[in-house]
């Protein structure tokens, strides 16, 4: 079984909101959302990137939903104040430890890419500490230097919403993803810190305008964890060819998102999508930033992804669909762990 390293999860979120199983234990199997660790080893995940994100309080995306001549809108997530948003992350990040803890050894969270290597090598489940939107961390950056020395080594500036260091992009199709501002000056400073320290800078929710702001900020791999390409869906939290161009030219990375609502041409959230889908936007991928700048960026619990996938088992249906499709061994193992090793070693200061 080909091991999957992933770019991108929810899962923490889920645990921390008590939506998961009756003692809430990420080591009792359910049949609730995408990922718990039974299903993991028997799925092959190996770890991946686990959020710590501060949900917008009293928003309802459902409530917040509305039609347009061409597709649909939602109404932007308001911004999410500081010390709420520290509590959310220090609970969660409290969670992701305790995970550890509980484990016997079976579950680790890692800083380096020697550590990350070393659980791969031993089927110990690994954990990247990812903070997705930015607004816990003070514009003088030094809750960033504490929260390093946590564990954090990977961030996105925002999320779907505005906060202190840029603005994100809305759920919106069909959408361009230069809709807003980019980097305010603090962004800037927070890049610049977070390529010194060694963590990685997430490109995944921030406008065209922020995604530039980066590239010229940051001395680091640009990549994007989770998202798709915009020419097959035009949804704003895709990529476009000149932002693929760039991450290409930085040696960096896109993780496959598999929300079937940024795959589908039609842009719909309807989970009978075949993994036909997925294949093209990986084929895409490959064609722009070669073979070696591609990976998997599932956003499970985060998203409505294909049936055909349903949770963290459905990793090896996609493998073997990847095999179908033409992809050697080789490649197969390069998208499905081996490159996010790569680029940990490239942006990670150990």
């Amino acid at each position: 079984m080909i091991k999957v390293f992933d770019g991108h999860n929810d899962t923490l979120l889920a645990y921390y909101k008590k939506q998961r199983g009756e003692n809430g234990s990420f080591f009792q199997e359910t049949q609730e959302g995408h990922i718990d660790f039974p299903r993991g080893v028997r799925g092959g995940f190996a770890g991946g990137f686990f959020a710590l994100y501060s949900p917008s309080e009293a928003y309802d995306m459902d409530s917040s939903f509305r039609e347009t001549e061409k597709g649909f809108e939602f109404l932007m997530a308001p911004p999410r104040d500081r010390i709420s948003a520290l509590h959310d992350v220090i609970s969660m990040a409290n969670l992701l430890f305790t995970i550890e803890r509980e484990s016997e050894g079976k579950f680790k969270v890692v800083r380096t890419a020697a550590e990350l290597e070393h659980c791969l090598a031993t089927n110990t489940m690994a954990a990247i500490m990812h903070i997705e939107g930015a607004e816990a961390i003070d514009v003088n950056l030094e809750t960033l230097e504490l929260l390093y020395q946590a564990g954090l080594r990977s961030l996105g500036p925002v999320w779907s919403r505005q906060n202190a260091f840029g603005t994100g992009v809305p759920f919106s199709f069909p959408k361009h993803p230069d809709t807003g501002d980019g980097l305010t000056s603090a962004g800037k400073a927070l890049v610049k810190k977070c390529n010194s320290l060694g963590i990685m800078v997430d490109l995944s929710h921030i406008t065209e305008k922020g995604f530039w702001d980066v590239a010229a900020t940051s001395d680091a791999p640009l990549v994007a964890t989770h998202s798709n390409v915009y020419a097959l869906s035009n949804s704003p939290r895709n990529l476009t060819d000149k932002q693929l161009e760039a991450i290409a030219e930085s040696d960096g990375m896109v993780g496959l998102n598999y929300a079937v609502g940024f795959l589908r041409a039609d842009g719909k959230p309807d989970t009978n999508t075949g993994l036909e889908v997925m294949l093209e936007h990986l084929d895409y991928l490959i064609d722009k930033l070669g073979e070696d700048r591609v990976g998997l960026g599932s956003d499970f619990d985060g998203a409505r992804i294909p049936a055909a996938i349903a949770d963290v088992t459905g990793n090896q249906a996609l493998l073997v669909a990847m095999e179908k499709h033409g992809y050697n061994n080789d490649l197969i193992e390069k998208i499905a762990h081996k490159n996010w090793l790569r680029l940990l070693g490239k942006t990670w200061k150990a």
